[in-house]
């Protein structure tokens, strides 16, 4: 079993930023894949992006790519999601997943294993 709690979120302007964490607790971090997905409001949640249990490959939604940035740092259990130039349709409830799952079998197949969500609003 695999715990994750999220923070950073919080209220923002347009063009700001904000690092989400996710602090993880139970079985070997290093081991995991590990994923961000939103869930605007009224909407479905969707993919944001994911990396590796080595920190080596990461992807991103188009909507997202170049101005977020995944990474991980496996010594300290955390993954972190470095959100720049933030527009007010990134406005969501932010969530931290993790699968032991190859992190391209966990973007298809889905994640097992999920956070309670961070709210994220981003005000024009």
């Amino acid at each position: 079993q695999v715990q994750l709690v999220e923070s950073g979120g919080g209220l923002v302007q347009a063009g700001g930023s904000l690092r989400l964490s996710c602090a993880t607790s139970g079985r070997t971090f290093s081991a995991y894949a590990m994923g961000w997905y939103r869930q605007p409001p009224g909407n479905e949640r969707e993919f944001v992006a994911a990396i590796s249990w080595s920190g080596g490959s990461t992807y991103y939604a188009d909507s997202v790519q170049g101005r977020f940035t995944i990474s991980r740092d496996n010594a300290k259990n955390t993954v972190s999601l470095q959100m720049n130039s933030l527009k007010p349709r990134d406005t969501a409830v932010y969530y931290c997943a993790a699968d032991s799952k190859s992190v391209v079998e966990a973007i298809v197949g889905g994640f097992d294993y999920w956070g309670q969500g961070t709210q994220v609003t981003v005000v024009s």
